[in-house]
């Protein structure tokens, strides 16, 4: 990234809290999605260490109790899933001085692999934050853009969410995703799980791409892939664990309804998941019969981001009945209940209310909203809102 372009991140102030409570701290996030930028950025005091540096990274492997008194405290171990082995010799050296705290900064881009070290190594020593590519709001701290001009919109769900997209504004987005995902299965997948075609694993990604917004059936992916429901199911968890997907849970409290089990899929960036469908352009996109789902998935990861940069998690869940009254999203917080609605449309109707509605009748709904295109809020009924986008954004994450 460019050395004159910082973007902050909402994340920064919780880290620097968490510092000073913990001997250390780890951030885990996707490949590209601003780890190493933002801990050299906002503590530039700190030693840096990049365990993708083959060198470096043979060091630690040789000589784990050397690599961490050689070098200066405190200090950032970037990619750390790269010498798992070194968590067991940071604990040792935590338990040295346990209130001796902000010793470590930990990145890793595997979260499943990582966190089992983790919670295994550094339990009661460590705090636990997770970095996704930009955020509208963080966007919107540095750019003034104007998120109400659907062009706008539209250009951001193709170039997607990456940093880099931002820091370099004459980057060829698909040259640039191109080279990502090649970069991604060719250097991850390998690492982390024997795959033995790595042609097919690409094409399982894109049958996923079809699949964004959806329940997910891992028989009917496995069949359309040619590849067993194991192995459809370790796939799915490696695109899960390494950012590139998220499983949005189903919602349970209502036994007495029977109500659909199966999470459903989203990509964590708009950016891929428009590359792996083919959607290059804004006409394209308006023309694809995947748009309503394409900002379904924007909207879900967006609330994503604003409450795992603000609180330490992300308590969402979708409603959805076995005769198919579905709900695009829950948010459960502070002891209140928001039903949220998501409809691709700047034309609200009363017709987009009617699940939130009936939910609310069961559920006693705090706050019930579609959130659309059109920028003025109306009334849609029984405690119903529709409210463009970015206002129900702001306003439910307030």
């Amino acid at each position: 990234m460019s050395n004159q372009i910082y973007y902050h991140r909402r994340l920064e102030p919780r880290l620097n809290q968490a510092l000073k409570q913990f001997p250390a701290v780890v951030v885990t996030g996707g490949r590209q999605s601003g780890k190493s930028t933002m801990l050299q950025k906002a503590f530039p005091d700190y030693t840096y260490l990049n365990l993708d540096d083959p060198q470096i990274r043979l060091i630690a492997m040789q000589d784990p109790r050397l690599f961490l008194t050689a070098y200066s405290k405190p200090m950032i171990i970037d990619e750390i899933q790269y010498v798992p082995e070194l968590l067991n010799y940071i604990k040792m050296e935590i338990d040295k001085n346990r209130h001796n705290y902000g010793q470590y900064l930990l990145t890793g881009s595997q979260m499943f692999n990582l966190m089992s070290g983790v919670s295994e190594s550094l339990a009661g020593r460590v705090a636990v934050f997770h970095l996704y590519p930009f955020s509208v709001e963080e966007i919107l701290d540095h750019d003034r853009v104007n998120f109400y001009d659907e062009a706008v919109l539209f250009k951001h769900f193709l170039q997607g969410f990456y940093p880099e997209h931002y820091v370099n504004k004459n980057l060829n987005s698909e040259l640039w995703f191109a080279s990502y995902v090649s970069t991604y299965i060719e250097r991850d997948i390998r690492n982390i799980r024997k795959v033995s075609d790595l042609g097919q694993f690409q094409i399982f990604i894109q049958v996923l791409a079809t699949r964004a917004g959806n329940l997910l059936s891992l028989s009917e992916i496995s069949r359309d892939c040619g590849i067993s429901v194991p192995t459809a199911k370790a796939w799915l968890s490696l695109l899960e664990s390494t950012y590139i997907v998220y499983l949005l849970k189903p919602f349970y409290h209502n036994v007495g309804i029977r109500l659909i089990k199966s999470p459903k899929l989203y990509f964590v960036d708009t950016g891929i998941l428009c590359y792996f469908l083919g959607i290059d352009s804004p006409e394209r996109l308006l023309k694809s019969p995947e748009k309503g789902r394409i900002y379904e998935n924007f909207l879900i990861m967006e609330f994503l981001k604003a409450y795992l940069n603000r609180f330490n998690k992300a308590p969402f869940s979708f409603y959805r009945t076995a005769n198919g009254v579905e709900v695009d999203l829950i948010i459960e917080f502070a002891g209140k209940c928001t039903g949220i609605e998501m409809k691709f449309s700047k034309t609200p109707s009363i017709k987009m209310a009617q699940n939130l509605k009936r939910l609310n009748k069961e559920q006693k709904l705090n706050k019930a909203v579609v959130l659309n295109l059109h920028q003025e809020k109306l009334p849609l009924g029984e405690g119903v809102n529709a409210l463009h986008w970015l206002d129900g954004l702001k306003s439910t994450i307030a």
